[in-house]
């Protein structure tokens, strides 16, 4: 059996991983809306009270497939952060990043089929929690860190 392609990642390697645990409850989606039609992103209502958001073009700079990650690491940007245009060229079109089609994995994920033809990237719900972007959130995480999520 061959494993070409296939990348074992190393202790401490891959996306930095919050240290505090969340609570079942905490990663329990009560509402999910994909916002396909409106092309706007992804909501959750989550079982605990709390609302985040996220748009297409956040989730798909934050796929968290091995070959994203792997990509991000190797260019020293952040999960959501997008690639830096070159200076030198004129600047081209591009549409936002929007899915095709979006479905559930099991009762532990999302799954996006992006119109670039990517779809590999499973998006589980402790992923999207950990990654809220809400103002609460993000704040908290820079008070823990120092340093803007």
């Amino acid at each position: 059996m061959s494993h070409e392609g296939i990348r074992f990642a190393e202790k401490g390697q891959g996306e930095p991983e919050e240290k505090l645990p969340l609570t079942r409850i905490m990663v329990t989606p009560e509402k999910v809306r994909v916002l396909l039609t409106e092309g706007k992103g992804l909501e959750i209502d989550w079982a605990d009270g709390h609302h985040s958001a996220w748009t297409f073009a956040w989730l798909r700079e934050a796929c968290p497939c091995a070959t994203c990650i792997e990509t991000r690491e190797k260019e020293g940007r952040k999960a959501g952060q997008p690639k830096p245009k070159a200076a030198n060229l004129l600047p081209m079109y591009t549409p936002p990043p929007k899915p095709a089609s979006a479905q559930q994995v099991g009762r532990y994920a999302l799954q996006f089929n992006w119109q670039d033809g990517h779809s590999s990237g499973i998006y589980s719900w402790e992923y999207l929690r950990r990654a809220c972007q809400c103002r609460e959130c993000t704040f908290a995480a820079e008070t823990a860190t120092g340093m803007a999520k």
